[in-house]
């Protein structure tokens, strides 16, 4: 059985993320940051530019055509490094792809901080196929002798 929730003078009870504790509400977006910050220091420490301290694209192996995540550890080195340039050199996709983490880590912090529910607006099905497109798009474009700056 539930304990009866008191009501605030202004108006209905707090929301559930609301009477949690602040260290709590913490927790997730903090933890996916030590996770991206661990990720890009293990990469920014081991250089993918030399052979043999990471597994090949086994696509760019067997066929020579280049996967829309090819070279995005040689960007998410130059990102650890400070050298935006390379990072868009190598993988531009990828780097929209670590603006777009920071973005949504930036909101689902703010959210956390003041107590709001962690579910923010979800993305539908007409924002999905527009993202799985320009993917696509880029992955043949990449591919294409005109578009050879895009390829790492």
């Amino acid at each position: 059985m539930t304990e009866p929730v008191a009501r605030t003078p202004d108006g209905p009870p707090p929301a559930p993320a609301a009477r949690r504790g602040l260290a709590r509400r913490l927790a997730a977006p903090l933890g996916a940051l030590a996770a991206a910050v661990a990720a890009f220091g293990y990469v920014g420490a081991v250089d993918p530019h030399e052979a043999g301290h990471y597994p090949v694209c086994p696509l760019l192996e067997l066929t020579g055509i280049f996967c829309p995540a090819c070279g995005g550890l040689r960007s998410a080195y130059a990102v650890a490094h400070g050298d935006l340039g390379a990072a868009l050199g190598a993988n531009a996709l990828a780097v929209i792809g670590y603006a777009a983490f920071a973005v949504f880590w930036t909101v689902r912090l703010a959210r956390a901080v003041r107590g709001l529910p962690a579910a923010g607006p979800r993305p539908s099905p007409f924002h999905w196929w527009p993202a799985g497109g320009a993917v696509l798009l880029f992955t043949v474009v990449r591919n294409l002798p005109a578009g050879s700056a895009l390829a790492p």
